[in-house]
């Protein structure tokens, strides 16, 4: 097989939570425990940070991945979901996993996925372990698929685990409290491990303590330990609570929530500089200001275009959109035009309701069997005051948007992951 019928084989035969939602999810690790043992536990050969939340993950994962590579470390970044190339899941400094590796691999164990019947993901995660060991890498930063206690990435024990925040999202599988949902991403803290949650709250915070306290893991909330000030120039100013400062720190995404990410990062830097971890302040530095361009991470306020500006972002559930909103409010334009998609199994009324009710929607759907027909997303929204068309993919919509803008407008393109990486 080539590299597209080796992708087209792992679409067909193992169930995808990317197009089809909870049906593919596993609530156990037996699939995962049974390919690490065939494989000779890969993911003991090297150094880990492990990195779980329900928005922010894949931007503090990248953040950690790009200082850890400018500190000279030979770094893993296993991420998910993908954008347009499988191959961004599985990365080695920046570089995308070979498609002959993906070939090769998927060719040489076919029989066993073929009994196993793991996921894609549990299959990509074992891909993701052989392929670190293989190249040696020195570190790698592996982001949780989905919660964390049942994640197929958890069978690590890493120098550090991360939590960036909590809210809701995946309930029918994760919980219907904030409760529930920190209950799953708290099974990443690992006995004795640093745990670094990214933000305070006091609906879930108890949580992450009693679980340090059982574990005997050192906790810090970022949140509390950080001060994050926005500079006229909109580059950063940070304080550590020991005095550990960055003036004039910048980021290369863009996205005002980053507020957020960039204490969580460097307070997972400062828990491993006692562990021997090996990085500079201008490392930390360069790294935050380049992670775009080391990693290649997308559609984080990724500008697509200038005239008319045209901006697209993965947030897609009622927290990483608020966040969307109030820097969207904050941008100079005439009129704005709103690209969405969504999924069907999104809290969706709750999303349509804080969107802006003067922009002109372009309703649309992700060509994947788990979006929302852009008719019945149409009806949903016009019942809270939303008005605009209907397209029936998102390459018809960005056009029919592109066509009504002038240049003193603004495109915004989102709502869901799939309708961003059709665009980009």
């Amino acid at each position: 097989m080539n590299y597209q019928e080796t992708l087209n084989w792992l679409f067909s035969q193992l169930p995808m939570y990317q197009r089809e939602g909870q049906a593919a999810y596993k609530a156990n690790l037996d699939n995962t425990l049974a390919l690490d043992e065939y494989f000779g536990h890969p993911h003991q050969q090297f150094k880990t940070i492990h990195v779980a939340g329900t928005n922010g993950k894949g931007s503090v994962s990248h953040m950690l991945a790009s200082v850890l590579q400018e500190a000279g470390y030979k770094t893993g970044l296993y991420t998910s979901p993908h954008l347009k190339d499988f191959r961004e899941r599985i990365k080695i400094n920046g570089k995308m996993i070979g498609e002959q590796y993906v070939v090769d691999f998927v060719e040489q164990h076919r029989e066993l996925f073929a009994r196993i019947r793991p996921s894609f993901f549990e299959m990509t995660v074992a891909m993701a372990f052989e392929y670190f060991a293989h190249k040696q890498v020195d570190i790698a930063v592996i982001e949780v698929g989905l919660g964390g206690r049942l994640d197929s990435t958890n069978i690590i024990t890493p120098l550090a685990s991360v939590i960036t925040n909590i809210s809701f999202d995946h309930m029918a599988l994760l919980g219907n409290t904030l409760e529930a949902i920190a209950h799953e991403k708290a099974g990443i803290i690992k006995p004795g491990i640093p745990a670094i949650i990214g933000t305070r709250d006091k609906e879930y915070d108890f949580v992450f303590e009693r679980k340090a306290a059982e574990t005997n893991a050192p906790l810090a909330f970022a949140s509390d330990r950080w001060q994050v000030e926005k500079e006229p120039d909109g580059n950063y100013r940070l304080r550590h609570s020991s005095g550990w400062e960055f003036q004039h720190l910048e980021c290369e995404l863009k996205g005002d929530y980053q507020r957020k990410n960039i204490p969580a990062v460097l307070e997972t830097l400062y828990a491993l500089r006692p562990l021997g971890l090996s990085v500079s302040d201008e490392q930390i530095r360069r790294g935050i200001a380049r992670v775009v361009s080391n990693t290649g991470l997308m559609g984080r306020w990724q500008t697509l275009a200038h005239s008319p500006l045209t901006v697209c972002d993965t947030g897609h559930n009622i927290d990483g959109l608020s966040e969307v909103v109030r820097q969207l409010n904050t941008c100079r334009y005439e009129r704005l035009h709103f690209v969405i998609g969504m999924v069907n199994d999104k809290d969706v009324d709750h999303v349509l309701a804080i969107l802006p009710k003067t922009a002109v929607y372009y309703f649309t759907k992700a060509s994947i069997p788990r979006a929302m027909d852009e008719k019945t997303l149409a009806e949903k929204a016009h019942a809270t005051g939303l008005h605009g068309t209907c397209h029936p993919t998102v390459a018809a919509a960005y056009d029919a948007a592109r066509a009504n803008a002038s240049a003193q407008d603004m495109i915004y393109i989102g709502g869901s992951t799939f309708v961003v990486a059709e665009v980009i």
